[in-house]
């Protein structure tokens, strides 16, 4: 019995499932996986190996039933188009009930075991007759799903400023936090227009390389230490962390660009006081 990690459903789950055969799948097979949730069709990524799972934070478990055959295509093919008119369906009925929700998304599950309505809302929604008016009208279980804008993009976004598909709609299974204080260490614009993906918030490729960058800044002396360099003595006015170099100002009153290896001694570290109010 092989067991391997699968990506499976909208919200691109991952899980570690066992096969009952024991021939290998190649990443991208396409295969029907009985989930938590019922049966799913999912995507292999690779073999559970320990170091694979070790990634993997409080992963789904079930079993692979079988590698999606041309009948499932057609019937995930079928649901597709359902979910289309599932998703007008909740939207008409969402507006009769008046509730102050946004309906974003709609799944149907591969082995129709349920249906689960993905919405945004800002408080906190009673929708238990709403509930009993979807599961009247699809004849099935009805799971309501509140997400964040960041989750709204992973559903419905296409491509990113970058050209490239959003990672939070390919690689990306959960969203990193992101600040403000990674773009101004990266010394990226800080234009929120230009720095804000499509959900609205901070890019979360800001945060890939954000813990190179705070090891690299370490090894550099902070602004406004006073240092001892090839050169002589001198304050350090800024740093350009990726070329391991600092800003510093001599003695003389000159700027210079100055190697980390070329800072023999760093005598304070104490920074400069804030300029007085004019």
């Amino acid at each position: 019995m092989g067991k391997f990690v699968v990506r499976h459903g909208s919200m691109r789950r991952l899980g570690v499932y066992t096969a009952n055969w024991t021939e290998s799948l190649l990443r991208g097979s396409r295969v029907i996986a009985r989930t938590e949730r019922g049966l799913e069709v999912g995507e292999v990524l690779c073999e559970a190996t320990d170091v694979a799972v070790a990634h993997l934070e409080d992963p789904g478990k079930g079993q692979l039933l079988r590698v999606l055959t041309r009948e499932d295509e057609r019937e995930n093919f079928r649901l597709k188009a359902m979910e289309r008119q599932e998703y007008e369906l909740c939207g008409k009925h969402i507006a009769a009930s008046g509730l102050d929700m946004k309906l974003v998304d709609v799944e149907h599950v591969f082995g129709g075991e349920r249906i689960i309505v993905y919405y945004l809302s800002e408080n906190r929604v009673d929708f238990r007759e709403l509930v009993k008016v979807l599961a009247g009208e699809f004849q099935t279980r009805i799971e309501m799903r509140q997400i964040g804008v960041r989750d709204e993009a992973k559903l419905l976004a296409d491509y990113g400023d970058c050209g490239k598909p959003v990672c939070c709609n390919t690689h990306l299974s959960e969203m990193p936090p992101v600040s403000m204080k990674m773009a101004k260490l990266q010394k990226a614009t800080l234009d929120p227009a230009k720095i804000s993906g499509r959900c609205g918030r901070l890019k979360c490729c800001l945060r890939y390389e954000y813990d190179t960058y705070e090891e690299l800044q370490k090894q550099l002396p902070p602004v406004g230490s006073e240092v001892v360099t090839s050169i002589g003595r001198a304050r350090v006015l800024g740093q350009e962390i990726l070329a391991s170099q600092v800003l510093v100002e001599t003695e003389d009153h000159r700027r210079v660009l100055v190697d980390a290896k070329d800072v023999l001694t760093v005598l304070s570290t104490r920074r400069p006081p804030p300029p007085a109010d004019n």
